[in-house]
C-alpha cells in the first residue's frame, strides 16, 4: 500500500531505479532521482568487459543480470519506499480532502489545502471577471440583433416571396377605364356603367400580366397557367 499519489511510473531498469509521480489533481509530474543498483552496476561492467575483449565475461555479465532480477523484489521496495519519501518533500497533501497536489498550481499555500478544498481568491476573481464579461458581450450582440431591423427592403408581398411562401401574387384591383373607379369582380363599372374588360392572366411565378395571352412569361419563362 502506497500512502501518496495515486498514480505513479515505475521507470526502473536493470541500472537502477527511477520513478516519477503525478499530482492528484492536474497529473504534473515529479521524477525522483536515479537509485543505481550495485548488481545493476556490476552487470553492467561485465558486459562492458564483454564487448571489450571479445566476449570472455559474457557469461559472467548475464548471471549478474539474473541475480539483479532474483534479488530486484527487496530492492525495488526499497529504492521505491525512498523514492516516496522524497516526492513528500515535493508535493503536498491537503489535510480537507488527504489528496497530494503539486506546489506549482494545484496548492493555496495561505489556506494550506488543495486549490479544490479553498480555491485561490484571485484566480477565482479573474475567473469570474472574464465569464462575465463574455456573458454580457453575448448578452449585448442579442439584444442589438434584436433591434436590427434586417427586413426594411424586403416586400412580403412581392410575387418571388409569396412563390417561396408557396402562395400566389395577390392581383391587383381592378379599376375602370373611363372613370377610374373601382370594379372589382364586377362586368360594368358601378360608378359609369362601362363594360369592364376582361382581364389578362398573371404569371404565376412572377405576377405579370401580358397584354395578349401567351403560354410562356416573357418576364421570367415560367408557364402560364
Amino acid at each position: 500500500m502506497i500512502q501518496f499519489v495515486a498514480n505513479y511510473e515505475d521507470l526502473s531498469t536493470d541500472r537502477g531505479y527511477q520513478f516519477k509521480f503525478h499530482c492528484d489533481k492536474c497529473g504534473n509530474g515529479f521524477m525522483s532521482q536515479f537509485d543505481a543498483s550495485i548488481i545493476g552496476t556490476a552487470g553492467g561492467l561485465l558486459r562492458a568487459a564483454s564487448d571489450l575483449f571479445g566476449g570472455w565475461a559474457g557469461s559472467a555479465s548475464n548471471s549478474a543480470y539474473d541475480i539483479q532480477r532474483a534479488v530486484g523484489g527487496k530492492a525495488h521496495d526499497a529504492a521505491l519506499a525512498k523514492a516516496i519519501q522524497e516526492g513528500k518533500q515535493h508535493f503536498h497533501q491537503c489535510s480537507r480532502c488527504g489528496k497530494w497536489v503539486c506546489p506549482e498550481v494545484c496548492w493555496n499555500e495561505s489556506a494550506g489545502q488543495c486549490d479544490g478544498c479553498s480555491p485561490k481568491f484571485e484566480q477565482e476573481i479573474a475567473s469570474a471577471h472574464a465569464h462575465a464579461k463574455a456573458e454580457a458581450a453575448r448578452q449585448q450582440l442579442f439584444d442589438k440583433a434584436a433591434k436590427t431591423d434586417y427586413v426594411s427592403g424586403i416586400d412580403m408581398k412581392s410575387p418571388s416571396v409569396m412563390s417561396a411562401q408557396g402562395g400566389k401574387a395577390p392581383l391587383k384591383p381592378a379599376f375602370c377605364s373611363e372613370c377610374g373607379g373601382a370594379v372589382g369582380n364586377g362586368k360594368f363599372c358601378p360608378e359609369c356603367g362601362t363594360p369592364v374588360k376582361p382581364k389578362a392572366a398573371s404569371c404565376p411565378g412572377c405576377g405579370f400580366a401580358p397584354p395578349n395571352p401567351v403560354k410562356f412569361c416573357p418576364e421570367c419563362g415560367s408557364k402560364m397557367g
